[in-house]
């Protein structure tokens, strides 16, 4: 199966429209204030609109007040919700939408405990670990944590560039890939094109290789 590719942080409309354009799999709208890459829902909403059933939305969330994620639930069209947090199972599964559980690696990761907590969980998201920071930092996960088998999909996040997305998913084959910070310029929240697009050349490039 085609490595997934998911491009996070989407802010702008036109970068979502880039992000379908290279053929990429998801998009994510990150719904944390304190992201640079936040949107509101009334831009969710426009970006949503401009990629309507090209690829599928995901709607990120760190320990979010529930009738937060309803809200967000009410006004834009997710697909999936992402938790990047410390929610508890029971929380993630409250909503009714398939969901995403991203957890911060930093050591040898027990697959099987995650999916025994997430058990209504799409697919398992494995991030680097940064003191204070849930998530985009541009740290490369270490491929060496990487188990070697999970019942659940697992996506690979955490330092990602065209540059070197080739090699992480030849060493260990993960489900699906995830980028935000891997495929901007100089500004947070601002994608490049070109970067997006090897981004997602590269990854089709090893499955039709088979590096």
């Amino acid at each position: 199966m085609p490595t997934k590719v998911k491009i996070c942080g989407i802010a702008r409309p036109e970068d979502a429209r880039c992000v379908a354009d290279a053929g990429a799999d998801a998009l994510g709208l990150i719904f944390v204030r304190q992201s640079p890459r936040f949107v509101s829902t009334g831009l969710a909403r426009e970006i949503a609109g401009e990629v309507a059933g090209s690829l599928s939305l995901i709607g990120l969330f760190v320990d979010a007040d529930a009738a937060e994620v309803e809200a967000v639930l009410r006004d834009v069209d997710l697909d999936v919700l992402q938790f990047h947090g410390d929610e508890p199972g029971s929380y993630c599964e409250a909503f009714g939408v398939n969901y995403m559980k991203a957890t911060r690696v930093s050591g040898p990761v027990d697959v099987a405990g995650l999916e025994a907590e997430y058990p209504g969980a799409c697919c398992l998201l494995l991030d680097a670990y940064v003191p204070g920071v849930a998530g985009g930092t541009g740290v490369r996960l270490d491929l060496a944590c990487w188990p070697e088998a999970g019942a659940k999909p697992l996506v690979l996040a955490g330092g990602l560039t065209p540059e070197n997305v080739a090699d992480a998913i030849s060493r260990v084959r993960p489900f699906g890939v995830d980028v935000s910070s891997g495929v901007e310029g100089g500004i947070k929240g601002r994608k490049d094109p070109e970067r997006v697009r090897k981004f997602v050349s590269e990854v089709r490039r090893v499955g039709r290789e088979g590096v």
